[in-house]
């Protein structure tokens, strides 16, 4: 069964069409691959292996996929947009499909044409999009005049649908029970990859269909790492583990991050620090109204963090926007002027990295924006976090 959903790509290509003539441009190129997956799928509910591609939206309201031989068959099957065309700039170089039909991109040009005028091209995705990609696209669609137009793309990821959020939903609540079977296999001598795999087992079987990131389980030092992912360590007593993993559910990710002792209990030190880090989440999350910018946000865990003598630990920013990418725009970092909009979905992501002692912490959980402020993705899971500081 495919992972897109019909109603809304119907929506989404007509929000394109829409910006297109708004911005009288003829055709938007949508640049995707595997890592950078989600501008294409927010349009296809699709991704093909191996090969890169990218979605056609022509202001007159047609579509194509751009590709490469090998995912050809696969997208006619899978994606909410099958009419394919094949070029050689997307395909594993130096592969050979003798019977596959390939194009350049002058050959797109000419059929454009040949349905309606082409002269002026939208570019999403530029800061991903290869070079060879871009000079061919350049050189294909010679004597157009070429436009970015990411920004303006990416704005209709910001605010979620009712459909979009029921899948974050599922996606987060899928997250959160691996974390129970993570949590289990959190023990002195364990290595980190086996938590990893108690919890990738219970997101596939259950119906994830990707991750978001690689499974993240760093014990002892190696939480200092950020975002680690798991490797042979065996895990200490006296250690911390870091944990977060990112099931997607028809492309739409959930998280859930947190920390806990291998010993099975905190050290004073260890559940201090914890207690001061939730109670960052708390205020932040209070801060999660419409209308709130990211600098009143962020102002708000920051004073805790300067008081508890944090602040020179800090990487990453409270708050960031969750949906086809764990974490993406926009974040509501110290000098951010985005605002909070109804139907946003935020990560309340409050973490520190290289303390002398305590290495790197990281609790996180996942809200979606309503009238009446953050409602939790996975209520029990606040609700345990929270219970720490009670």
């Amino acid at each position: 069964m495919a992972y897109y959903n019909k109603q809304e790509t119907e929506s989404r290509v007509k929000k394109v069409v829409n910006l297109l003539n708004e911005k009288d441009i003829d055709v938007a190129i949508i640049y995707f691959d595997e890592l950078n997956v989600a501008n294409g799928w927010y349009l296809t509910g699709w991704c093909g292996q191996f090969e890169k591609g990218a979605v056609l939206v022509g202001r007159d309201g047609t579509t194509m996929l751009l590709g490469g031989p090998e995912s050809e068959p696969f997208a006619k099957q899978d994606s909410a947009i099958t009419d394919v065309r094949c070029f050689p700039v997307f395909m594993v170089p130096d592969e050979e499909y003798p019977l596959a039909t390939i194009i350049s991109f002058a050959d797109l040009f000419a059929e454009l044409r040949a349905k309606f005028p082409v002269k002026k091209i939208g570019l999403v995705g530029t800061t991903d999009m290869p070079y060879a990609v871009h000079e061919d696209l350049v050189k294909g669609f010679e004597g157009c005049e070429i436009y970015d137009i990411t920004e303006d793309y990416l704005k209709f990821r910001y605010i979620k649908s009712d459909w979009e959020v029921e899948q974050a939903r599922k996606a987060t609540q899928l997250a959160c029970e691996a974390y129970k079977a993570m949590a289990t296999k959190v023990k002195e001598g364990a290595k980190e990859y086996e938590v990893a795999a108690a919890g990738e087992e219970v997101c596939r079987s259950k119906g994830a269909d990707s991750f978001a990131y690689r499974t993240i389980v760093g014990s002892g030092a190696r939480s200092n790492a950020v975002v680690p992912t798991a490797t042979n360590k065996e895990m200490k007593n006296g250690e911390m583990v870091m944990l977060g993993i990112a099931p997607r559910i028809n492309g739409y990710a959930g998280t859930f991050g947190h920390t806990v002792p291998v010993s099975g209990e905190y050290t004073p030190e260890q559940r201090k620090c914890l207690i001061d880090m939730i109670e960052v989440m708390r205020d932040v999350k209070d801060a999660l109204k419409i209308g709130n910018s990211g600098r009143e946000i962020d102002k708000a865990g920051r004073k805790l963090y300067e008081k508890g003598g944090y602040l020179k630990y800090i990487v990453c920013p409270f708050a960031h926007t969750m949906g086809l990418m764990e974490a993406e725009a926009p974040f509501f970092g110290p000098n951010s002027d985005d605002k909070i909009e109804k139907n946003m979905i935020i990560n309340v992501d409050v973490s520190f990295f290289g303390h002398p002692t305590l290495h790197g912490l990281r609790v996180e959980t996942c809200y979606v924006i309503t009238e009446n402020g953050a409602e939790p993705l996975c209520p029990w899971f606040e609700e345990e976090l929270f219970n720490y500081v009670k």
